[in-house]
């Protein structure tokens, strides 16, 4: 079926996209761009991508997917910088592994520790972007096999997955899960017509669009939280910082089990729907020193664990995009955004991609590669240039970036109304992380509401409404088997617990 994708002249037109002088200076300014924003502590590489999307309108499909990407490999990337010589992680990706990597700068290896978290982390973009082009083929040709009844057990999964991978009390993961529900529920029913929860105004009848509410639910809090805080000019550890290569050959060759066990364990938590680049990092970080054979070490400036988690967190963007291109189900939040992007494009989502835009899809594994090799130039650049970078007053950053969001949600329609769902958005998403919610479910659940309605929906019209139809196919039964048994295995662990308590008194 696919045989076509990887022909000649489809890679020839690809390269031709990619290396277009045009896409390529894009590309080179979207990575400066996302080496900023990870690099201030509280921008993070979702609150970039979101900010990026705006201005995506007026490009073509390549450059416009190219400057999502290679702004947030560079982002995870440089959220370390912070970590190292402040002690403040600049992207959640890089929190796992932040003590560590201070108590090296404290020891006088911050040149080590910035160069192991470049050098890995370009490592498991490479892998991550392997994976993607190896697995996703594959996986679409696989895919063009589902109907509506296979789509609905799959999103159902991926949101359970969401809800069961967030960190914290599992109920306000569902809680957060529900409120998405909710939230993609506003506009006209897709069956009947008829609008639901618009409270008669005609600027709901569409629903609520993504992206204001993408770019107001990670920004807004990230700019309330960094204005009640407070903090000023921070300073740079004064720690000078000299060749960040020179060591790391030694460090490739005294870890190769490290380095390939955290660019596994980021490919596979990435491909889970909510999980994302600072799970990966703190699942690889944590078997890192289950099996060290020096775990005593680890907390005292031991480079060991920023080998597993520098590649985790950058591994885990690949696979993020291969359930995100194959199937529609983001990933992580960042894919979520951009499955908006890849439908403004032309280039919906799901396994007939593949078919319809081959050219495209092979430009954007191209810049998968190309993103996680200009890293190593641009990055050496950025920690050499961290002091100025990280010095910029918050009392000049946080108002740009509130005008962005606002210009941004702005444009997408021409609507204030838009604007006005970003700040609701905004306020709801810092209620959410004030109490100790998570908002990935959230995010979730609003891509995928409709999709679990819709094709569920048409799957009961098909079986004339008999539920046992959704496991009459092996594919679909499969999976709705798997759901449920991931849904009951909770309760049954709890009951099955109860019981032994009750036995043992």
């Amino acid at each position: 079926m696919f045989e076509g994708l990887v022909n000649t002249a489809n890679l020839m037109k690809a390269l031709g996209l990619v290396f277009e002088p045009t896409t390529l200076l894009i590309i080179f300014l979207a990575s400066f761009y996302g080496l900023f924003f990870g690099a201030i502590p509280g921008l993070t590489a979702t609150m970039a991508t979101a900010l990026l999307v705006p201005v995506t309108f007026f490009m073509d499909p390549v450059p416009a997917i190219g400057a999502i990407i290679a702004a947030t490999a560079m982002a995870i990337f440089s959220g370390d910088v912070p970590g190292v010589l402040l002690r403040i992680p600049g992207t959640p990706a890089s929190a796992a592994y932040t003590d560590e990597a201070y108590e090296m700068t404290k020891k006088g290896q911050s040149e080590l520790a910035l160069g192991a978290c470049l050098v890995f982390s370009v490592i498991g973009g490479l892998f991550g972007s392997a994976a993607l082009v190896l697995t996703a083929p594959s996986l679409a040709e696989f895919a063009l096999k589902f109907s509506t009844f296979e789509y609905f057990w799959l999103a159902c999964l991926g949101l359970t997955c969401a809800v069961f991978v967030s960190r914290g009390d599992p109920l306000k993961g569902v809680i957060s899960l529900c409120f998405g529900l909710g939230v993609a529920q506003i506009g006209i029913d897709v069956v009947h017509g008829t609008p639901r929860y618009t409270f008669g105004s005609i600027s709901l009848s569409g629903g609520v669009d993504l992206v204001p509410a993408l770019v107001g639910f990670f920004a807004i809090p990230e700019l309330i939280r960094n204005v009640t805080a407070n903090y000023g000019r921070v300073e740079v550890v004064t720690q000078k910082i000299g060749s960040v290569f020179r060591g790391q050959w030694d460090l490739f060759k005294r870890y190769p089990v490290n380095n390939f066990r955290g660019n596994v364990i980021g490919v596979l938590i990435g491909a889970l729907p909510g999980a994302g680049a600072d799970i990966a990092a703190w699942i690889s970080y944590a078997v890192s020193k289950k099996f060290s054979k020096e775990p005593e070490k680890f907390g005292t400036g031991h480079v060991e664990g920023l080998v597993d988690a520098g590649a985790a967190n950058n591994s885990a963007l690949g696979g993020a995009w291969v359930p995100a291109l194959v199937f529609g189900i983001p990933g992580d939040s960042i894919t979520a955004i951009v499955i908006g992007v890849l439908y403004m494009k032309g280039m919906n989502p799901g396994p007939t991609v593949f078919i319809k835009s081959q050219e495209l899809v092979y430009a954007l594994f191209i810049v998968f590669f190309l993103a996680n090799l200009l890293m190593i130039p641009f990055g050496w650049a950025m920690i050499k240039a961290s002091r100025r970078i990280l010095s910029v007053p918050r009392e000049v950053l946080m108002p740009v970036i509130l005008l962005f969001c606002v210009v941004g949600s702005f444009a997408i329609e021409n609507s204030l109304f838009n604007v006005g769902v970003m700040l609701v958005m905004g306020i709801i998403g810092y209620l959410f992380e004030e109490n100790g919610i998570p908002t990935s479910p959230a995010i979730l659940g609003l891509v995928l509401g409709k999709m679990i309605e819709e094709n569920f929906l048409l799957s009961m019209i098909k079986v004339g409404g008999n539920v046992a139809g959704l496991f009459e196919r092996p594919i679909g039964g499969t999976l709705g088997a798997l759901t449920l048994v991931i849904w009951i295995a909770p309760f049954a662990w709890l009951g099955w617990r109860a019981m032994r308590l009750r036995a043992a008194a």
